[in-house]
């Protein structure tokens, strides 16, 4: 029995760990969408919402399944939010925290499955490919950024950000998962 509550506290370790980058992700990019929106990249700021909102639904489902374990979901992040980083930086920053979560995220798969927790392994595997999404995304834009610079830009400027009355998220927004 006490194995078991072992492994069980391994998971909810990893799942708190995940939850806690989840809660810095959200922060981080509402702050981002409310630069982009001040600067007047409306689309951009619009998509970085929903990013934001799909890591909300990530930070979420990392709390009930922490609960159904008996556990404590945390409610802090010990990582500083980058601030009133201009255009040009946030998409490489993004890209690469995408991609240290993804990172993170098969590590803490692995964890779960060498505990025998198989309903854990397959919220990571889906929240993974979530994050890829946003990955994709992100490594696009700045992409374009940095091939067609302000050519680019210029064509976002004054779009709109209005994420309408449905908040889906990004990823549910794109008719995926």
């Amino acid at each position: 029995m006490a194995d078991r509550e072992a492994r069980k506290q391994k998971v909810i370790e990893a799942l708190n760990t995940a939850r806690a980058m989840e809660l810095f992700a959200i922060t981080q990019y509402m702050n981002q969408h409310y630069n982009l929106d001040n600067m007047d990249y409306g689309e951009l700021a619009m998509n970085m919402k929903l990013i934001a909102i799909d890591e909300m639904r990530h930070a979420e489902r990392f709390a009930e399944r922490i609960k159904e374990l008996g556990g404590e979901p945390c409610t802090s992040f010990d990582a500083v939010v980058n601030k009133g980083q201009e255009v040009r930086a946030i998409y490489p920053f993004d890209s690469n925290l995408e991609d240290d979560t993804i990172d993170a995220y098969n590590g803490f798969l692995a964890v779960c499955r060498e505990m025998g927790d198989n309903v854990s392994v397959k919220l990571f595997d889906a929240i993974i490919e979530e994050e890829q999404l946003h990955y994709n995304y992100f490594d696009n834009i700045n992409t374009h950024i940095a091939t067609l610079g302000d050519t680019y830009l210029s064509k976002i400027a004054g779009t709109p950000s209005s994420t309408g009355p449905s908040n889906k998220g990004f990823v549910l927004g794109q008719g995926a998962a």
